[in-house]
């Protein structure tokens, strides 16, 4: 199978199928090694993003709303 050459804005791009793989390992490497701290900053960030697009789609309305889940009677667990 041939590889896909798509022209964007006057630019060839080659997909090398194994390069992208490979980058996306290393993506998903960097991030696991990533402080708790910073994997939380990174989750806000994306948390706004969505809150932004949601905003910016007039035909959805709704708010996003986190609840806290519930574990039970601590008191009573055994």
């Amino acid at each position: 199978m041939e590889e896909p050459n798509l022209t964007l804005a006057g630019l060839k791009m080659e997909f090398d199928w194994n390069k992208v793989t490979e980058s996306k390992k290393a993506y998903r490497r960097r991030l696991a090694a990533l402080p708790i701290t910073e994997k939380l900053r990174l989750l806000d960030g994306l948390r706004e993003r969505a809150v932004a697009i949601r905003g910016a789609n007039h035909r959805q309305r709704s708010e996003v709303r986190e609840q806290p889940p519930d574990y039970g009677d601590s008191k009573g667990a055994k």
